[in-house]
């Protein structure tokens, strides 16, 4: 299974819910993970989804705390999406070591975003890092 595609499923499936207006994720989940079937691991797809989507306002929350001189609503939907998904395996999940769910979130940006959006991410990211670092020693 690859885990690269399976963030970036997961990726789709948020961007697109967030997109359609929190239309019903299971759907988009679904549809998104049948079109690379025996390549994504369906698990950890469905786990970083619902695990975004139960935790999106403390996520957003993250994001606003840790990046104050962009607000939420003037972020670009990509670059939040990315952002999302990072955030929610930083804090909720410990399936895979911190930075490399960082350098994930900034290839995704890099593939996906604006040219600032790789940088943007990483900072943000390196942020609620250090800061989460901090609280736990």
């Amino acid at each position: 299974m690859n885990r690269h595609l399976s963030r970036l499923v997961s990726m789709q499936t948020l961007y697109e819910w967030e997109f359609r207006k929190r239309m019903d994720v299971a759907e988009i989940e679904e549809r998104n993970v049948e079109e690379y079937k025996n390549e994504v691991d369906k698990d950890f797809v469905g786990k970083v989804v619902s695990g975004v989507v139960s935790n999106v306002e403390a996520i957003d929350k993250e994001i606003s705390n840790s990046a104050p001189e962009w607000p939420l609503s003037q972020i670009a939907l990509i670059d939040k999406t990315v952002l999302r998904l990072a955030i929610y395996e930083l804090i909720y999940s410990n399936d895979a070591p911190p930075k490399v769910v960082i350098n994930e979130a900034v290839e995704l940006a890099k593939q996906f975003g604006s040219n600032n959006s790789s940088k943007f991410v990483n900072g943000v990211l390196g942020t609620i890092y250090d800061k989460n670092s901090q609280a736990t020693t």
